[in-house]
């Protein structure tokens, strides 16, 4: 066993936890087959020792082992590489959970027959290739070779300027110096998670939440607190009682259109969690990527807007509002955390495009964006109404829903009894790819949920994909369902 740890390699000046890179190591020498099944691993206090590290890495990273299925312990024993019968199916689940995430980022290539509910990530048609041509060609004509060079790890300085400004149209009002580019939202997720999470701390987190805030936690170590989402927000009587347990370094929240409810917080839910933030010394990170896509009169304001005590960390990504590949978001962050953010940035990409920050900055600076977001917002809005008239229409009246109001996505309530795995397998078989609920949830027990975003399918696909599912599921779910009042809640939009 000595010689096969041999290649093993621990160098604590990464950012990667120390621990995860032991695991990491082992599991690439489980996988390929050096460290063979039933074989026992070596004891703790000895690996740490050859290693130089403290026995608390090594029991971090046996412990991450057995909780993917790699490993098994024997009390009195010691810890052994898992058989194959005791892993696959588990890392058969993973797949699966990756492939999904891949696939609702638009990262997997479908059929093009196929009609892909699951993914967020908007249709090239609707991407500005024509004013962007324009921008950058500005910028070049403009800056030269100046526009490839590297900017300070904030972001260009005069893009954080018209940041401010833009931020100003709601109600948030912030000093250049607390906005940092990034490259959109899961960077800035990932740079808050290094700069805030050592091993073991606590983070809140609404339950459903977005699968990619999940894995960021989790590859810190972090202990992963779900809190309730109601149809308005947060469950603030089950919030307050964690947080008399716990002291999470944040609470995780997304308060417009959440990925993947589609619920937003009422006025009041926002007061009361910016309140249970400052009262329990803690932080709330705010992820808004969706509240410009509102459908109806009420103009959102973000949690930041009402933040007086500077609790919130404000991350915004354009992604899904402008062209994913690009890229392209910020974060507005306490003054008392700069610092810490800005290391955590460094460690990550240095900075993020300079050309791209410089063509972002006119797009703000010559009001194009706010075309945009209105243009944006019409071709959703309609892509919105045909997808709710179709479902309405296609499917039975026991699948519960609430109408959003606004975002790219609506999520769906199967009656008691019916599992999401089993609509999700029936729907691929039909040629409609959906999201399972389980997907979004820390501990996989949610099974009745799934969620359908219309952000990648045009209107005429969104009919016949509807029409389809809903043959799925009147096959599916009993017949005497459809016979019952409606129950779905269908909300005309204003």
């Amino acid at each position: 066993m000595d010689d096969k740890i041999l290649s093993i390699y621990l160098d604590d000046r990464l950012p990667t936890p120390l621990y995860i890179q032991l695991f990491v190591q082992l599991k690439s020498l489980i996988a390929e087959g050096v460290l063979k099944p039933n074989e026992k691993l070596p004891p703790i206090r000895k690996l740490a020792r050859q290693l130089g590290v403290n026995t608390i890495t090594v029991a971090h990273a046996y412990k991450k082992l057995e909780s993917e299925g790699l490993a098994y312990s024997v009390v009195g024993s010691g810890t052994y590489v898992a058989s194959p019968s005791r892993y696959e199916p588990q890392l058969q689940r993973q797949e699966e959970d990756e492939h999904l995430q891949m696939m609702e980022k638009g990262q997997v290539q479908v059929s093009k027959d196929a009609i892909n509910f699951a993914s967020t990530t908007p249709t090239p048609d609707l991407f500005p290739v024509d004013s962007f041509k324009i921008l950058i060609n500005k910028v070049l004509d403009r800056d030269k070779g100046q526009a490839f060079g590297y900017h300070q790890i904030q972001g260009y300085q005069p893009l954080r300027e018209s940041i401010c400004h833009y931020l100003e149209k709601f109600s948030i009002k912030v000093l250049t110096d607390d906005v940092h580019v990034i490259s959109g939202a899961q960077q800035g997720i990932d740079i808050i998670s290094k700069a805030l999470i050592e091993y073991g701390d606590c983070v809140f987190v609404e339950s459903p939440t977005y699968r990619g805030a999940l894995e960021a936690f989790k590859s810190r170590g972090a202990r992963i607190v779900e809190i309730p989402i109601q149809e308005d927000g947060i469950d603030l009587e089950k919030l307050e009682e964690m947080l008399s347990v716990y002291h999470p370094k944040f609470i995780y929240v997304m308060p417009y259109f959440q990925n993947p409810t589609g619920y937003s917080y009422s006025y009041s839910k926002k007061e009361q969690i910016l309140q249970m933030a400052r009262q329990h010394k803690t932080f709330i990170v705010e992820d808004d990527s969706l509240s410009e896509l509102s459908f109806t009169k009420e103009q959102p304001l973000p949690l930041k807007a009402f933040d007086a005590y500077q609790v919130v960390i404000y991350i915004k990504s354009f992604s899904k509002i402008f062209m994913p590949g690009l890229r392209l978001g910020f974060m507005v962050v306490p003054q008392a955390l700069r610092s810490r953010v800005i290391s955590a940035k460094h460690t990550t990409d240095i900075s993020t495009s300079g050309l791209i920050q410089r063509t972002f900055d006119l797009y703000l600076r010559e009001n194009i964006w706010q075309e945009h977001i209105e243009y944006m917002r019409q071709k959703y809005k309609k892509r919105y109404e045909t997808f709710l008239k179709a479902v309405k229409e296609s499917f039975p009246v026991s699948v519960k829903y609430k109408a959003p109001g606004g975002g790219l996505h609506v999520w769906f309530e199967l009656p008691p009894g019916y599992n999401d795995q089993e609509v999700y397998a029936r729907c691929l078989k039909k040629g409609v790819l959906i999201a399972p609920g389980s997907l979004f949830y820390h501990q996989t027990h949610d099974t009745r949920h799934f969620r359908l975003s219309f952000a990648a399918v045009n209107s005429e696909k969104i009919r016949d994909g509807i029409r389809a599912m809903g043959e799925v599921l009147h096959q599916y779910v009993e017949q005497e369902a459809t016979l019952a009042p409606s129950s779905q809640e269908y909300s005309p939009l204003l």
